[in-house]
């Protein structure tokens, strides 16, 4: 089983940066099997076509507008996910969106494709998420973890250097 955990967005427009954010929180904190891979995809589109290709679970994080309240997280599947991002909130979607399409023309769409989304407070230019996204960082990270374990991914938690030391 393959399995790609995918944050996207830009870390420049403030809440749009918030899946970056989330796979970095990801990578920091926890161990994965070597079956399952993390990648802070930015603002690519095409040029992810490569590692997308293929896999069994596809779970991308990014902004999304849903209409529901900054910090909302949400979680969609399969279907859902491309419909959404035809409201694009920012060019990198329009590229994923693009990359789904040609990896379904190929025969490569990922078997599964789960998108954990976060509401944005703020797409102002700026670095850092809002008080209000950032709190939301830890729900999103739960909703990866949880789609992690349902695949049968046995996730360890890193020991940090100053949390060993107590």
């Amino acid at each position: 089983m393959r399995i790609l955990v995918l944050g996207i967005g830009n870390i420049l427009l403030s809440d749009e940066g918030v899946g970056v954010s989330v796979v970095e929180a990801l990578e920091r904190g926890y161990v994965l099997p070597s079956w399952a891979e993390t990648l802070d995809g930015g603002t690519s589109g095409m040029e992810l076509m490569e590692v997308m290709a293929g896999r069994e679970h596809l779970i991308v994080v990014d902004a999304v507008r849903t209409g529901a309240p900054p910090g909302t997280v949400v979680l969609l599947r399969d279907s859902q996910v491309p419909a959404l991002f035809t409201q694009k909130i920012s060019p990198h979607q329009l590229g994923l969106c693009d990359v789904l399409m040609a990896l379904r023309l190929t025969n490569e769409f990922p078997h599964r494709l789960t998108l954990v989304g976060v509401e944005p407070e703020s797409l102002a230019p700026g670095i850092g998420l809002s008080p209000t996204v950032a709190l939301a960082v830890a729900p999103a990270l739960e909703q990866v973890l949880a789609l992690l374990a349902a695949d049968g991914a046995i996730v360890v938690p890193r020991i940090l250097p100053d949390a060993a030391a107590r």
